[in-house]
């Protein structure tokens, strides 16, 4: 059952595609036509719905821009459904609408569901969706990372499990050594810093700088600088409220009022609101008494004292030394000082962290050694099952006397972790370095398939992983461009039956030149280009009965018309049938 299918994409200014609709069906669907019709666009196209690179030299000669459409129909609640209705996609009657536009100059622009989108959240979709295989790809089977990350996807969570294990482990270790590192080799630096902040608090320590004391001294220095003027001033005062003692006929505030209370309180019985005022007038010479008695308080407490003065101002430089090394004020310094001794403490202590961060080292090395090994040991048993499994469905291509298997081995290194009694270079991945190994006939020893395996071989290899794969961790399409590149006769057979059998459980696309591997697709395709050289909506169409054969006819012996090319493509049809 097909969890997902790709319906239909609409190609526009796209190489020789002039405006295109090439439908697709649940099922295999091969792509067939002449050298050069533009077969390839059509693999092309998918790779830029999938994120793949924009390149402008892709837009059709004359046009401003190339347009790809496609509709995927995706169940409700898959992977990919919900990663695009959280960038605020919307569905089309339960598909996925995606367009990728490349202008002439380069600029690309990606939408999703009606809304425009990174073009990084198409690629990460295309991981759920559809697996592309080209000759590129191929060459991308060479590289040991693909083949390990092959073997992982094969293994599931026999591997999965102590790879996650061993990730975490894996973290912690990196950034337990990148903090030991930075302490170690900034130690003269961090050093300069302690010295510089020790300096800095003995500094203030010896000054012992109070809370808001230089604002208090601030104050009492312009008391202090105005002593004469300000006793003056409060002697005055004192005596136009209390009177000047050595002069009895002075008339003072105090006297003045106390007359005015006296007539009042004489008379006040009569009337209430003469009373009333009595009584102010009583307050008033109260507070006046009142006043009086502390501006002569504040005369006798002047301190106008020279000494004091000096003493003052020499306790103000020192604290203004301070406030210009370490705080706007004196608050400010003392914050300062607060925070410099925390990190002093932090500085001071970095001898016993190294010690701590070592000790800690070691034994995250020691683990994942551990969980390495564990890593290692589930690789090697699928590696196992997947090499006999892969063999196997190379027997039904065709490669009868192959034999696939794995070379699973780590790299010394005296920085590594250890594994096994050795002491192995590790990354992210594990300490293992995964190698596909191909023997194709008997006595042929094992060898890299990037050297011991011909183009066809290769393409037959990729095939086999993908049928496996179908089996364990199925994909919902796969595409195929040229997966038959090197091959033909029977081996063609084989690989058109393999194909049919892969998509019994997903879709497939084909882009084929070998009439035995159209003849197993359940729809075939034809891609023509019209007399200017483009191809036309009426360039792409279905190929059925009677057409299908002169298709098949062509791709045999180059002529439609033959007898002997139409009775064997015929007998192709009628084989693949049989066998479906």
């Amino acid at each position: 059952m097909v969890c997902s299918v790709l319906e239909e994409m609409r190609i526009r200014s796209l190489g020789v595609i002039d405006d295109a609709v090439v439908e697709l069906s649940p099922g295999f669907t091969a792509v067939t036509g002449e050298t050069g019709a533009g077969k390839t666009m059509v693999v092309t196209s998918l790779g830029l719905l999938l994120g793949g690179r924009a390149d402008p030299a892709l837009v059709r000669i004359g046009a401003q821009k190339a347009v790809v459409e496609g509709r995927i129909s995706v169940p409700a609640g898959a992977t990919a459904v919900v990663r695009a209705e959280e960038a605020g996609a919307e569905l089309d009657d339960g598909a996925l609408l995606i367009s990728r536009t490349v202008s002439a100059e380069g600029r690309s622009r990606a939408h999703l569901g009606g809304r425009s989108v990174p073009v990084g959240l198409l690629a990460e979709l295309a991981d759920d969706l559809v697996a592309v295989h080209g000759q590129t790809d191929q060459q991308g089977l060479l590289k040991l990372s693909r083949q390990r990350g092959a073997l992982d996807r094969y293994a599931g969570d026999a591997v999965a499990v102590p790879l996650a294990k061993y990730g975490e482990a894996y973290r912690r270790l990196r950034a337990v050594a990148v903090e030991l590192d930075e302490i170690t080799t900034r130690a003269r630096e961090r050093a300069q810093e302690a010295d510089m902040l020790r300096y800095g608090l003995d500094e203030i320590a010896a000054v012992e700088p109070r809370p808001g004391e230089d604002t208090e001294l601030a104050e009492e220095a312009e008391r202090l600088g105005h002593a004469e003027a300000l006793s003056s001033a409060a002697t005055v005062a004192h005596a136009a409220l209390a009177g000047n003692p050595e002069d009895p006929e002075s008339i003072d505030a105090q006297a003045l009022v106390a007359g005015a209370h006296r007539a009042l309180e004489a008379v006040r019985a009569h009337d209430p609101a003469l009373a009333a005022l009595a009584e102010r007038i009583g307050e008033v010479g109260i507070l006046l008494g009142d006043v009086a008695g502390e501006l002569a308080g504040y005369a006798g407490d002047l301190d106008a004292d020279p000494l004091r003065l000096a003493a003052v101002e020499e306790r103000r430089a020192a604290l203004t030394a301070l406030t210009r090394k370490y705080g706007d004020d004196v608050n400010a310094v003392l914050d300062w000082a607060e925070r410099s001794a925390e990190r002093l403490t932090e500085l001071d202590g970095d001898d016993e962290r190294i010690g701590e961060l070592t000790a800690e080292r070691d034994a995250l090395g020691a683990e994942l050694g551990g969980l390495a090994q564990a890593l290692t040991d589930a690789r090697a048993e699928a590696a196992e099952r997947f090499a006999a499994a892969v063999t196997a469905e190379l027997a039904s291509l065709a490669m009868p006397h192959a034999r696939v298997s794995f070379d699973i081995r780590q790299t010394e290194d005296p920085e590594g972790v250890e594994v096994g009694g050795r002491t192995v270079a590790y990354g992210p991945s594990g300490v293992d370095e995964v190698e596909l190994l191909l023997a194709p006939h008997p006595g042929a020893p094992p060898r890299p398939i990037a050297k011991g395996a011909s183009g066809g071989e290769l393409s037959r290899v990729m095939l086999a992983v993908e049928v496996v794969f179908a089996g364990t961790d199925p994909v919902p399409t796969y595409l195929f461009d040229e997966v038959d590149a090197g091959v033909g006769g029977k081996a063609a057979v084989e690989i058109g039956r393999r194909l049919a059998k892969l998509a019994r459980s997903a879709q497939v696309v084909v882009v084929t030149h070998l009439p035995q591997v159209a003849a197993f697709a359940d729809r075939q395709l034809l891609v023509e280009k019209t007399n200017d050289g483009s191809v036309t909506r009426s360039g792409v169409k279905v190929l059925e009965g009677e057409d299908r054969v002169r298709e098949l006819s062509r791709m045999l012996a180059g002529q439609e018309d033959s007898e002997a090319a139409r009775a064997h493509a015929e007998e192709l049809l009628a084989t693949a049938r049989a066998d479906q």
